[in-house]
């Protein structure tokens, strides 16, 4: 992404050499990655209340929950096969 951010800023700054709105230009894409790009300080996900886990670490939660449950429950129904594949390996 700097890559890309430093290759555009330095084409619009070699452009506004004739043309001076080139140069704004080159200063909005440096403000837009100052202000919205990686590592900004407004970047970071708004704090919930305290001991609320985030939406994506509880779906997390709930699929390990569930694969775990089916994991068990195979292995409960199906000694034979579990057998084999730990012996496979």
């Amino acid at each position: 992404m700097r890559g890309i951010l430093a290759t555009g800023t330095l084409v619009l700054v070699i452009l506004g050499i004739g043309n001076h709105l080139w140069w704004l230009a080159a200063v909005a894409l440096l403000y837009l990655y100052a202000t919205h790009g990686r590592g900004a300080p407004g970047a970071t996900p708004p704090a919930g209340p305290a001991g609320a886990l985030p939406d994506s670490y509880r779906a997390y939660r709930e699929r390990r929950d569930r694969q775990a449950r089916w994991e068990r429950r195979y292995r409960r129904e199906r000694p034979f096969e579990t057998r084999q594949r730990d012996k496979a390996r």
